[in-house]
C-alpha cells in the first residue's frame, strides 16, 4: 500500500469503566505520551490545558531510523465523552490523523484507537523520495509499527482506567 492510499491500524479494546472515567484518560494528551514508545514529550500551544477542537499541541518524537523529530497537531474532533481526534501537522493535508472513540457498552467502554496516513509530509517522507521502489514496504513496516503501537496503548489506557491510579503520566 502506498501512502496515496491512506493506509489505517486501529485496535479496540473493552474498558470496564465508564465513558466519562476513560474519557478523562484518553483526552490528557501527557498520558497517551507517557505509553508511546516514539512519542518522547507533548506540551499544548498557544495557552491550551485540554483537548477541544482547534487546539493545538507540539510533540517531541523519535524513531531508531528517522532520529528525532517535533510535530504540532490539531485537535480536529473533540465530543467528550466520545471522540478525540487530532491531525498531525497541517490539518488540511495532514500527515496522519490520530482519533479515539469511545462507546458505552455492556457497564463498560469500547475504546477505539485509529490512525490514517496522510499525504502531507512526514518523517518518512525524505526516505521514501530517496527510495520510491521501497514505498510499499516502508508503509506496510510504519503500519505494522503503528498496529503494535495501537495494541500497547490500548492495554495500558484500560490499564489505568479500570484502576484508581491518577490519569496523569510523565
Amino acid at each position: 500500500m502506498k501512502i496515496a492510499d491512506g493506509p489505517t491500524a486501529e485496535g479496540v479494546v473493552h474498558v470496564a469503566a465508564a465513558p466519562e472515567r476513560v474519557w478523562s484518560v484518553v483526552s490528557d494528551i501527557h498520558v497517551v505520551a507517557s505509553i508511546s514508545r516514539e512519542i518522547q514529550e507533548v506540551s499544548w500551544l498557544d495557552g491550551a490545558e485540554e483537548a477541544a477542537c482547534g487546539h493545538r499541541f507540539r510533540g517531541r518524537n523519535s524513531h531508531p531510523e528517522a532520529g528525532e523529530w517535533t510535530t504540532t497537531s490539531t485537535v480536529v474532533e473533540c465530543d467528550p465523552p466520545r471522540v478525540l481526534a487530532w491531525a498531525v501537522e497541517d490539518p488540511a493535508s495532514p500527515s496522519a490523523v490520530w482519533r479515539f472513540e469511545l462507546t458505552s457498552v455492556d457497564g463498560g467502554t469500547e475504546l477505539r484507537q485509529h490512525v490514517r496516513l496522510g499525504t502531507g509530509p512526514s518523517m518518512f517522507t525524505p526516505i521514501i523520495e530517496e527510495m520510491p521502489e521501497m514505498e510499499e514496504e516502508i508503509v506496510d513496516g510504519r503500519m505494522d509499527e503503528f498496529r503494535e503501537s495501537i495494541a500497547i496503548t490500548l492495554a495500558a489506557l484500560k490499564d489505568l482506567a479500570e484502576t484508581d491510579a491518577s490519569p496523569r503520566g510523565k
